[in-house]
């Protein structure tokens, strides 16, 4: 049998495969509260081994995107403990994607249009939002201008991370992904070619950029233990007008190093295909892993082949897929028996109701 489809212990939780549902924003949260539907699409694709859910903002200002569940009310825990239990009805496993966007933003999704917040006062240029354009129409959009977060504002945004990741574990999920990838606000921390604050979590040293993430984790492992926490990072991401930076391989593999020493879930590369693609970049993930010991779990465009060669090269613990996931609610078990994949509707990836969410059907063999 493929190792793919082989058991694993993550943490002491039991992964029925290593085959992971990777985070993918879908924008169906009308008001921003998990519903049936939502319980249903992930109950659908409980064949997975681990499923991290869609990013969930840890607050009002965490968000950038309309209709996004978030993780910080009442409601919201109402809502994804629905979804939660169809998962466990099905045997699966998921964490809850915590989420903080930072600058990548609009006022229009903002309480009482307020600007969004960012490390430093620099617009997120050549980018685009799911926010409401000027005619009050749901569209892309380009991020507002931000304004720089105080020093003493910063710890407030670290204890609702860890409130998030306590509202999660209330909702029944396995754990939480602490999500500090794709030009969001933690990566803004990191990267010195953004980050130029004259703090003690300024730019100048690797240990200054790396504060906010580490201070994060921290607090959400005091909340609810190591085990239940992982974080997804893209080292070397441009994404959202982030820049290359002097000293940026070793800011990455000291985050590598502080985070083996914290006993976490897994880190989860989100581009890591996109790495191995190039030879330097190879070479950095085989050293990434040297350093950290740990579960890593690798995403970024795999088909089952390329899959099970990393497993086999003993690069990663686990695959995360995310696209086959929205036409393929039963990925795991197609690939498994070999059964043909469906391709997904592109148009309804974001927004609306059922339609390219949960009507995609399981493969049925003749």
């Amino acid at each position: 049998m493929s190792e793919l489809f082989s058991s694993y212990n993550l943490s002491g939780l039991h992964l029925k495969n290593r085959v992971v549902m990777a985070p993918m924003t879908r924008a169906r949260a009308v008001d921003t509260v998990p519903d049936s539907n939502t319980a249903l699409y992930y109950g659908q694709r409980a064949g997975a081994g681990l499923i991290v859910s869609e990013g969930t903002p840890i607050s009002d200002e965490g968000r950038g995107y309309l209709y996004t569940p978030g993780a910080y009310s009442v409601e919201q825990v109402a809502g994804w403990k629905k979804v939660t239990d169809a998962v466990h009805a099905q045997g699966g496993k998921i964490f809850s994607q915590i989420w903080h966007v930072g600058r990548v933003s609009h006022v229009s999704v903002q309480r009482d249009g307020i600007a969004p917040v960012a490390p430093v006062a620099v617009i997120a240029k050549d980018s685009n939002v799911f926010a409401l354009d000027e005619s009050g129409v749901p569209g892309l959009v380009a991020p507002s201008a931000p304004r720089a977060l105080n020093t003493d504002e910063i710890n407030r945004i670290t204890q609702e991370f860890a409130d998030a990741a306590d509202n999660a574990v209330k909702a029944g999920f396995d754990g939480v992904e602490i999500h500090g990838a794709n030009g969001y606000l933690i990566e803004q921390f990191i990267n010195a070619g953004l980050n130029k604050r004259e703090d003690a979590y300024g730019g100048a040293t690797i240990a200054g950029r790396i504060r906010f993430a580490l201070e994060v984790v921290d607090a959400v492992v005091a909340r609810i233990g190591s085990a239940r926490v992982g974080i997804r990072l893209t080292p070397f991401s441009r994404l959202f007008d982030l820049h290359a930076f002097d000293g940026e391989k070793e800011t990455w593999l000291a985050l590598a190093a502080e985070l083996s020493s914290r006993n976490l879930a897994y880190i989860h590369i989100g581009n890591a295909g996109s790495l191995l693609a190039t030879e330097e970049g190879y070479s950095f993930l085989k050293e990434f892993r040297e350093v950290y010991q740990g579960t890593l779990i690798f995403a970024g465009g795999y088909r089952q082949e390329t899959a099970e060669r990393v497993l086999d090269e003993g690069l990663t613990d686990l695959v995360a897929f995310g696209r086959p996931y929205i036409a393929n609610p039963d990925l795991a078990e197609r690939m498994q028996h070999g059964w043909p994949l469906a391709d997904p509707d592109y148009t309804t990836f974001y927004g609306g109701a059922q339609k390219g969410y949960t009507d995609y059907p399981a493969y049925k063999a003749v």
